[in-house]
């Protein structure tokens, strides 16, 4: 059986505080492999894109989450939802699909230790 391939859009997270993220689309994702592998392969790939500014093409993301599935309800939240991390944070030993990554899916890459600053204190931000 050939491996399944799906469109999904990574959105980068440079700072929750800030609310600075940028959007990548990404076409023909196996959903067979590994996260750690899919993030290897974003962190191999994020610096090669020149269209990106450098502070986001340079930064250390380490963190998937999904933020927005097709055809399900979207969090108010503008950058990203706080909430249900057991169950959208995904654990880098599980395949995408496993993790529930399907098409038009759209996940934050992001560094965890900026999350969890954030998480404690939600509302400096504002």
């Amino acid at each position: 059986m050939a491996p399944e391939e799906v469109t999904i859009t990574v959105r980068l997270i440079r700072s929750f505080e800030h609310r600075n993220f940028k959007p990548i689309v990404y076409h023909g994702v196996n959903l067979d492999q590994t996260v750690k592998e899919f993030i290897v392969f974003l962190k191999q790939d994020v610096p090669l894109r020149t269209s990106l500014p450098p502070p986001f093409r340079n930064y250390k993301y380490d963190t998937l989450k999904i933020i927005h599935q097709a055809h399900k309800s979207k969090t108010n939240e503008l950058v990203l939802s706080l909430e249900d991390d057991d169950r959208l944070l995904l654990k880098e030993d599980s395949t995408l699909k496993a993790a529930g990554i399907a098409s038009e899916t759209e996940i934050a890459f992001f560094c965890e230790e900026d999350y969890e600053n954030y998480k404690a204190n939600p509302i400096s931000s504002w």
